[in-house]
């Protein structure tokens, strides 16, 4: 008993240490990013050659943009609060812009039923909502904390007004083309921010009932919406193959076992299941890497979410902890609708795992956020302080303070002579 003591205490000072959340990001971002890489090289080489393209073609494309988010990462992680503060407006600007032009006739580009792209050249594409819970984010933070130093939230308008007006602006330009899962998506951005906020449980219970209430009527209103909506616990793909990729998801995950067929040994990947590099990755990875290999990403990605929580919860700048709190709700958010697709427990909505699935376009601003975590772990005075103390520098004068004290300490016994 002392013994298991002694490791829960020693456990408990490691996990409180000033630096614990700027590691977990840090760390976990990066393994995620990593095995990501490594799942969709596995993933995707049959869909590439089933597309008459070189089977590294979606692995090299990922690797690009995964190379191009990890500057974005660096950069984020550098930027001051009053440069994240006055990009805010802009940000939410050219994301409306660019959502509005996705809606242009020649502009926008339909994948997968969803009017949400803009052809960029060859073989690249950009999708602005994905950009869109960025710049919410970003710019809902700072209308908060803005409020908040003028003691304005006390009031029910200024905590509405123009938060939710302008969050539902933007859902409506991504809901337009379509994407409704990106629109629960930038919704829980929202619940998260206004929850932060301190917003008054009727407050909050009254949105939410007025967003299940338009949720609802927006799936009962579209044919393909109903129609996956009753392939949850499916056990037969259906007439016309409907519920075909929720079934071969729930297939690949019960084939892995405890530790998977092995990498790149995967059956459903072979033209079984749908989309197998981008929703459904979890999948794949379940079937490879079996249950050890999913419980690993998803231990990951609650030390991602442990950490932003923490980094929300210990600041003391109002800015910081909006914007942590609404970074953590969109990837929590998106985490959970995706896997509870990949698992039969929802909807399939198209969102991709953040970090992990392939598309350059959901993970250069996903890096970017993950980038301001890191940056508010390390804004911490505590972290900062400890940060400062691994110095080389500063080491070598603390060993010669030290020693220089040790020497002043030190008396020199009596010789004996006079």
């Amino acid at each position: 008993m002392d013994g298991l003591r002694r490791l829960r205490d020693q456990a408990r000072r490691a996990w409180d240490r000033p630096l614990t959340a700027y590691y977990l990001v840090l760390g976990g971002s990066l393994l995620i990013t990593l095995l990501g890489l490594v799942m969709v090289f596995s993933s995707s080489q049959i869909e590439a050659l089933r597309d008459n393209l070189p089977a590294t073609y979606y692995f090299r494309k990922q690797l690009l943009a995964a190379a191009i988010g990890t500057v974005l990462l660096l950069i984020a992680s550098r930027m001051p609060v009053k440069l994240l503060r006055a990009l805010a407006y802009p940000v939410l600007a050219g994301s409306i812009v660019l959502l509005a032009l996705v809606q242009v006739p020649g502009i926008g580009v339909k994948v997968n039923g969803s009017t949400n792209w803009i052809q960029l050249g060859g073989s690249f594409q950009l999708q602005p909502s994905e950009f869109a819970k960025l710049a919410l984010v970003l710019w809902g933070a700072d209308l908060l904390a803005r409020k908040g130093e003028r003691d304005l939230l006390r009031h029910w308008k200024h905590l509405l007004v123009p938060l939710v007006p302008g969050a539902l602006l933007v859902c409506a330009l991504v809901l337009f083309g379509g994407d409704m899962g990106t629109v629960m998506i930038l919704v829980a951005i929202l619940f998260g921010l206004l929850w932060i906020a301190g917003a008054p449980t009727r407050m909050f219970i009254t949105v939410l009932a007025v967003s299940a209430v338009v949720g609802t009527v927006l799936i009962m209103s579209a044919p393909h919406r109903m129609q996956r909506v009753a392939c949850l616990g499916a056990t037969e793909p259906g007439p016309g193959d409907a519920c075909w990729q929720a079934l071969h998801g729930i297939y690949a995950l019960a084939s892995g076992g405890w530790f998977g067929s092995g990498l790149g040994a995967s059956v459903e990947k072979w033209g079984e299941l749908p989309e197998p590099h981008t929703d459904f990755i979890f999948a794949i990875t379940g079937e490879e890497l079996g249950l050890a290999g999913t419980l690993s990403v998803l231990t990951l990605f609650a030390a991602l979410g442990y950490a932003g929580i923490r980094v929300a919860g210990r600041t003391e700048d109002p800015f910081v902890r909006y914007a942590a709190g609404g970074v953590t709700s969109w990837l929590m958010a998106q985490l959970v609708i995706n896997l509870g697709a990949v698992l039969g427990l929802l909807p399939i909505a198209g969102v991709p795992l953040p970090l992990f699935s392939y598309g350059g376009s959901a993970l250069l601003p996903t890096m970017f956020a993950v980038g301001l975590l890191i940056a508010f772990a390390r804004s911490d005075p505590a972290a900062r302080a400890a940060l400062a103390m691994r110095q080389p520098g500063v080491q070598k004068t603390l060993a010669g303070v030290r020693g220089k004290s040790m020497r002043r300490r030190v008396k020199r016994p009596p010789s004996g002579e006079r």
